[in-house]
Protein backbone atom coordinates (compact mmCIF):
# COMPACT_ATOMS: atom_id res chain seq x y z
CA UNK A 1 0.00 0.00 0.00
CA UNK A 2 1.23 3.49 -0.95
CA UNK A 3 -0.86 5.08 1.55
CA UNK A 4 -2.06 4.02 5.26
CA UNK A 5 -4.10 5.27 7.60
CA UNK A 6 -4.00 3.37 10.98
CA UNK A 7 -6.33 4.00 14.04
CA UNK A 8 -6.19 7.92 13.67
CA UNK A 9 -8.21 10.11 15.73
CA UNK A 10 -8.28 13.90 16.59
CA UNK A 11 -10.29 15.92 19.18
CA UNK A 12 -11.07 19.59 19.60
CA UNK A 13 -11.69 20.87 22.72
CA UNK A 14 -14.52 17.66 23.94
CA UNK A 15 -15.38 17.62 20.23
CA UNK A 16 -14.21 14.07 18.67
CA UNK A 17 -13.65 14.91 15.40
CA UNK A 18 -12.15 11.75 13.49
CA UNK A 19 -12.53 8.45 15.40
CA UNK A 20 -9.83 5.54 15.17
CA UNK A 21 -10.11 5.68 11.07
CA UNK A 22 -8.39 3.56 9.35
CA UNK A 23 -8.34 2.85 5.71
CA UNK A 24 -5.25 2.23 3.03
CA UNK A 25 -4.88 3.23 -0.83
CA UNK A 26 -2.79 0.68 -3.17
CA UNK A 27 -0.45 2.12 -5.40
CA UNK A 28 -2.31 4.03 -8.53
CA UNK A 29 -5.65 3.85 -6.74
CA UNK A 30 -8.28 6.58 -7.02
CA UNK A 31 -10.12 6.54 -3.63
CA UNK A 32 -12.57 9.04 -2.59
CA UNK A 33 -13.30 9.43 0.87
CA UNK A 34 -17.09 10.79 1.46
CA UNK A 35 -19.83 11.92 3.87
CA UNK A 36 -21.61 15.23 5.06
CA UNK A 37 -20.83 18.11 5.86
CA UNK A 38 -18.78 17.72 9.56
CA UNK A 39 -17.97 14.41 8.91
CA UNK A 40 -14.28 15.07 9.49
CA UNK A 41 -13.18 14.54 5.25
CA UNK A 42 -11.17 17.37 5.93
CA UNK A 43 -9.49 17.14 9.25
CA UNK A 44 -8.22 13.84 8.03
CA UNK A 45 -6.58 15.51 5.01
CA UNK A 46 -4.97 17.88 7.37
CA UNK A 47 -3.78 14.98 9.43
CA UNK A 48 -2.40 13.03 6.68
CA UNK A 49 -0.38 16.26 5.26
CA UNK A 50 0.66 16.95 8.91
CA UNK A 51 -1.41 20.59 9.57
CA UNK A 52 -2.40 18.80 12.72
CA UNK A 53 -1.05 16.27 15.15
CA UNK A 54 -3.28 13.44 15.43
CA UNK A 55 -4.34 12.56 19.11
CA UNK A 56 -3.52 8.92 18.47
CA UNK A 57 -2.93 6.30 15.65
CA UNK A 58 -0.94 6.74 13.00
CA UNK A 59 0.11 7.51 8.90
CA UNK A 60 2.16 5.54 6.62
CA UNK A 61 3.50 7.10 3.25
CA UNK A 62 5.59 3.81 0.99
CA UNK A 63 6.47 2.11 4.23
CA UNK A 64 7.63 5.32 6.02
CA UNK A 65 5.70 6.21 9.69
CA UNK A 66 5.37 9.44 8.97
CA UNK A 67 3.18 10.47 11.42
CA UNK A 68 5.13 13.06 13.17
CA UNK A 69 6.98 14.28 10.38
CA UNK A 70 6.90 18.04 9.50
CA UNK A 71 4.53 19.10 6.51
CA UNK A 72 7.32 20.40 4.38
CA UNK A 73 9.17 17.16 4.35
CA UNK A 74 5.74 15.12 3.87
CA UNK A 75 5.94 16.58 0.81
CA UNK A 76 9.42 15.76 -0.26
CA UNK A 77 8.52 12.10 0.11
CA UNK A 78 5.91 12.33 -2.36
CA UNK A 79 2.89 13.86 -0.30
CA UNK A 80 1.05 16.77 -2.14
CA UNK A 81 -3.18 18.43 -1.51
CA UNK A 82 -5.17 21.14 -2.69
CA UNK A 83 -7.31 22.77 -0.58
CA UNK A 84 -11.20 23.27 -0.79
CA UNK A 85 -10.54 26.85 -0.26
CA UNK A 86 -8.21 27.87 -2.81
CA UNK A 87 -4.44 28.71 -0.92
CA UNK A 88 -2.52 30.67 -4.06
CA UNK A 89 -0.69 33.24 -2.85
CA UNK A 90 -2.51 36.22 -4.47
CA UNK A 91 -0.03 38.76 -4.81
CA UNK A 92 2.11 36.60 -6.79
CA UNK A 93 2.18 35.86 -10.35
CA UNK A 94 0.94 32.82 -11.35
CA UNK A 95 4.49 30.78 -12.27
CA UNK A 96 5.96 32.12 -9.07
CA UNK A 97 3.01 30.39 -7.46
CA UNK A 98 3.67 27.10 -9.57
CA UNK A 99 7.84 27.71 -8.35
CA UNK A 100 6.69 27.35 -4.69
CA UNK A 101 5.66 24.04 -5.28
CA UNK A 102 9.38 23.09 -6.84
CA UNK A 103 10.76 24.94 -4.38
CA UNK A 104 9.01 22.92 -1.87
CA UNK A 105 10.07 19.73 -2.98
CA UNK A 106 13.89 20.52 -3.03
CA UNK A 107 15.67 20.75 0.26
CA UNK A 108 17.83 23.97 1.29
CA UNK A 109 17.05 27.99 0.51
CA UNK A 110 20.03 28.27 -1.72
CA UNK A 111 18.31 27.69 -4.62
CA UNK A 112 15.60 29.81 -4.15
CA UNK A 113 17.74 32.96 -3.77
CA UNK A 114 19.68 32.20 -7.17
CA UNK A 115 19.42 35.07 -9.66
CA UNK A 116 16.64 34.45 -12.53
CA UNK A 117 18.28 33.35 -15.54
CA UNK A 118 21.02 30.76 -13.67
CA UNK A 119 20.90 27.22 -12.06
CA UNK A 120 17.90 25.40 -10.77
CA UNK A 121 15.94 28.58 -10.18
CA UNK A 122 16.19 28.97 -14.05
CA UNK A 123 15.21 25.66 -14.52
CA UNK A 124 12.13 25.70 -12.44
CA UNK A 125 10.88 28.25 -14.08
CA UNK A 126 11.13 26.36 -17.57
CA UNK A 127 9.54 23.67 -15.87
CA UNK A 128 6.70 25.37 -14.70
CA UNK A 129 6.08 27.02 -17.44
CA UNK A 130 5.97 23.66 -19.39
CA UNK A 131 3.61 22.69 -16.88
CA UNK A 132 1.53 25.58 -17.01
CA UNK A 133 1.53 24.84 -21.01
CA UNK A 134 0.51 21.35 -20.60
CA UNK A 135 -2.99 22.57 -18.89
CA UNK A 136 -3.22 25.24 -21.09
CA UNK A 137 -3.02 27.94 -18.70
CA UNK A 138 0.40 29.11 -20.12
CA UNK A 139 -0.92 32.96 -20.93
CA UNK A 140 -1.47 33.90 -17.15
CA UNK A 141 1.52 32.89 -16.08
CA UNK A 142 3.10 36.06 -15.88
CA UNK A 143 -0.71 37.52 -14.47
CA UNK A 144 -1.44 38.38 -10.75
CA UNK A 145 -2.86 35.19 -9.13
CA UNK A 146 -5.53 36.72 -6.99
CA UNK A 147 -7.53 38.50 -9.99
CA UNK A 148 -8.15 35.73 -11.81
CA UNK A 149 -11.81 33.74 -12.16
CA UNK A 150 -12.34 31.07 -9.76
CA UNK A 151 -12.22 28.07 -11.99
CA UNK A 152 -8.67 29.57 -13.25
CA UNK A 153 -7.23 29.65 -9.78
CA UNK A 154 -8.69 25.85 -9.28
CA UNK A 155 -6.70 25.11 -12.35
CA UNK A 156 -3.77 26.48 -11.22
CA UNK A 157 -3.43 25.47 -7.71
CA UNK A 158 -3.78 21.65 -9.55
CA UNK A 159 -0.55 22.78 -11.79
CA UNK A 160 1.18 23.72 -8.03
CA UNK A 161 0.31 20.52 -6.41
CA UNK A 162 1.51 18.60 -9.72
CA UNK A 163 4.70 20.94 -9.21
CA UNK A 164 5.82 19.31 -5.88
CA UNK A 165 5.97 16.03 -8.02
CA UNK A 166 3.91 14.04 -5.91
CA UNK A 167 3.23 10.21 -5.74
CA UNK A 168 0.35 10.21 -3.49
CA UNK A 169 -2.28 13.59 -4.23
CA UNK A 170 -4.89 14.39 -2.02
CA UNK A 171 -7.74 16.51 -3.50
CA UNK A 172 -9.63 18.78 -1.22
CA UNK A 173 -13.14 18.94 -3.49
CA UNK A 174 -11.64 19.83 -6.62
CA UNK A 175 -14.90 20.51 -8.53
CA UNK A 176 -16.41 22.56 -5.81
CA UNK A 177 -17.56 26.21 -7.44
CA UNK A 178 -16.83 25.06 -10.72
CA UNK A 179 -19.50 25.48 -13.44
CA UNK A 180 -20.59 22.37 -15.53
CA UNK A 181 -18.16 23.19 -18.43
CA UNK A 182 -15.18 23.34 -16.01
CA UNK A 183 -16.26 20.51 -13.84
CA UNK A 184 -16.31 18.39 -17.42
CA UNK A 185 -13.06 19.77 -18.43
CA UNK A 186 -11.06 18.67 -14.84
CA UNK A 187 -12.22 14.49 -15.56
CA UNK A 188 -9.68 14.30 -18.05
CA UNK A 189 -7.01 16.36 -16.95
CA UNK A 190 -7.31 14.12 -13.49
CA UNK A 191 -7.96 10.64 -15.57
CA UNK A 192 -4.30 11.67 -17.49
CA UNK A 193 -3.21 12.74 -13.95
CA UNK A 194 -3.57 9.49 -12.58
CA UNK A 195 -2.34 7.92 -16.06
CA UNK A 196 0.92 8.70 -15.10
CA UNK A 197 1.07 6.36 -11.92
CA UNK A 198 0.03 9.00 -9.34
CA UNK A 199 -2.46 7.86 -6.72
CA UNK A 200 -5.37 9.69 -5.84
CA UNK A 201 -7.42 10.26 -2.86
CA UNK A 202 -10.73 12.65 -3.56
CA UNK A 203 -12.97 14.95 -0.76
CA UNK A 204 -15.83 15.27 -3.28
CA UNK A 205 -19.76 15.93 -2.70
CA UNK A 206 -20.68 15.42 -6.55
CA UNK A 207 -21.48 12.05 -5.99
CA UNK A 208 -21.50 11.83 -10.12
CA UNK A 209 -18.08 13.16 -10.10
CA UNK A 210 -16.58 10.56 -7.70
CA UNK A 211 -18.38 7.99 -9.75
CA UNK A 212 -16.93 8.29 -12.89
CA UNK A 213 -13.12 9.26 -11.53
CA UNK A 214 -12.82 6.78 -8.42
CA UNK A 215 -12.72 3.00 -7.86
CA UNK A 216 -13.44 2.66 -4.30
CA UNK A 217 -15.02 5.07 -1.59
CA UNK A 218 -14.58 5.51 2.25
CA UNK A 219 -17.57 6.79 3.65
CA UNK A 220 -17.34 9.17 7.09
CA UNK A 221 -20.01 10.38 9.51
CA UNK A 222 -19.19 12.01 12.79
CA UNK A 223 -15.63 10.95 12.28
CA UNK A 224 -16.63 7.38 12.04
CA UNK A 225 -16.15 4.73 9.01
CA UNK A 226 -19.29 3.55 8.14
CA UNK A 227 -18.69 1.75 5.23
CA UNK A 228 -15.46 1.03 2.05
CA UNK A 229 -16.68 -0.70 -0.71
CA UNK A 230 -16.27 -0.23 -4.72
CA UNK A 231 -17.95 2.55 -5.72
CA UNK A 232 -20.30 0.75 -7.52
CA UNK A 233 -21.60 -0.55 -4.67
CA UNK A 234 -22.15 2.63 -2.58
CA UNK A 235 -25.93 3.15 -3.43
CA UNK A 236 -26.53 -0.22 -1.68
CA UNK A 237 -25.25 0.45 1.86
CA UNK A 238 -28.41 1.42 3.75
CA UNK A 239 -26.12 3.37 6.67
CA UNK A 240 -24.64 5.58 3.47
CA UNK A 241 -28.02 6.30 2.33
CA UNK A 242 -29.68 7.01 5.73
CA UNK A 243 -26.47 9.17 6.58
CA UNK A 244 -25.31 11.15 3.52
CA UNK A 245 -27.31 9.97 0.16
CA UNK A 246 -30.72 10.44 1.60
CA UNK A 247 -33.65 8.04 0.66
CA UNK A 248 -33.75 4.71 -0.67
CA UNK A 249 -35.62 6.25 -3.68
CA UNK A 250 -32.64 8.78 -4.00
CA UNK A 251 -30.74 6.21 -4.09
CA UNK A 252 -32.74 3.92 -6.67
Amino acid sequence: MVLEVKNLSKSFGGLKVVDQLSFSVARGERLALIGPNGAGKTTVFNLITGVYAPDGGAIVLEGNDITRLPSRLRIRRGLARTFQNIRLMPHLTVLENVMIAQYARSPGVAALLQPVGFGRANRWRTEARAALAEAGLESYAGQMAGGLPYGIQKRIELVRALAAAPRVLLLDEPAAGLNPAETEALHPALEAIAARGVTLVVVEHDMQFVGRLCQRVVVLNFGVKIAECPVADIHGDRRVREAYLGTDELAA
